[in-house]
């Protein structure tokens, strides 16, 4: 009676198991295809951002920050936190973790953009996606882990492809809901001008959905770059990978550096695209 009869238990872990199985004997070839052309992107990512000098990429972000800020002391500060992390020793590694986070990033906005207009347009794909999202957020990062690793081994294109699925749902929901959030009076006066649903999506939709889209693409930076310690975990370098060896040498100073530094790549990126969204969300409601 205090126990759960094993008669009603469900085998979910040997079916999981049976799928991956199957998926790796069947489609092992088209993986390691994937793993290929996502490495070199990310090589070549990342080659990118190592080879900019650190003097031209803090005047490029003082000089973003202060466009989109609109202070010129946000973008000192913003170049100063930049300046922090280079003195702390962390440039090279930071700019690893950027390359991390931009190709997973352009790769959700990819994906993820495309799936949230089809999730406008559809209520019957809309309801069989919400799931499927709700389960990506909610489910465990660690989790990710496990079939990135079974797919593409350890190494970065493992580390992308956990946070693609981890940080994808913000801007899919947001694009969604900008779309939806479109006022019917302006599509409606749209389709009786004889717009097409192509011309009524590029010219009308979402245009006006951007400042949600672009909080959404704000969302999902942000995530990625919170996947970037649980990465290091399967091969990832850059900051979180100090992180994690500082934890495993209990080297306390070692681990607020490295941590410190994601922190200020946070904010950095945080205040730059959020100021962006709200930019929009401002030219949007003066034009209206």
């Amino acid at each position: 009676m205090y126990e759960f009869p094993e008669a009603l238990s469900v085998p979910l872990s040997d079916w999981v198991d049976a799928v991956m199985s199957w998926l790796l004997t069947n489609w092992g070839t088209l993986f390691d295809a994937v793993g290929k052309a996502l490495l070199q992107m990310l090589l070549y990512v990342e080659r990118f951002f190592l080879l900019l000098p650190w003097p031209l990429v803090v005047a490029g972000v003082g000089l973003a920050a202060w466009r989109t800020l609109g202070k010129w002391w946000s973008g000192a500060v913003m170049a100063g936190l930049l300046m922090v992390i280079g003195s702390f020793g962390y440039w090279k590694l930071a700019m690893m973790t950027l390359a991390i986070v931009t190709s997973a990033v352009v790769i959700s906005l990819a994906i993820g953009i495309p799936m949230g207009i089809v999730m406008a347009r559809s209520d019957f794909v809309e309801s069989t996606i919400r799931p499927v999202l709700d389960a990506m957020q909610t489910m465990p990062s660690f989790v990710y882990l496990i079939p990135a690793l079974m797919f593409f081994g350890l190494g970065k294109v493992p580390a992308v492809f956990a946070t693609i699925i981890y940080a994808m749902p913000p801007v899919i929901r947001l694009t969604n809901v900008g779309i939806r959030q479109v006022p019917s009076s302006v599509v409606e006066a749209a389709e009786a001008f004889g717009s097409s649903s192509w011309q009524l999506l590029f010219n009308v939709q979402l245009p006006l959905a951007r400042p949600s889209i672009m909080v959404g693409i704000n969302q999902t930076t942000m995530m990625a770059l919170s996947m970037v310690v649980i990465a290091s975990m399967i091969g990832a370098r850059g900051l979180g990978l100090e992180v994690l060896l500082a934890i495993n040498r209990i080297e306390v100073g070692r681990g607020f550096e490295a941590g410190l530094s994601i922190v200020f790549l946070a904010i950095i990126i945080d205040r730059i695209t959020h100021a962006l969204a709200a930019r929009q969300q401002k030219t949007l409601g003066g034009g209206s």
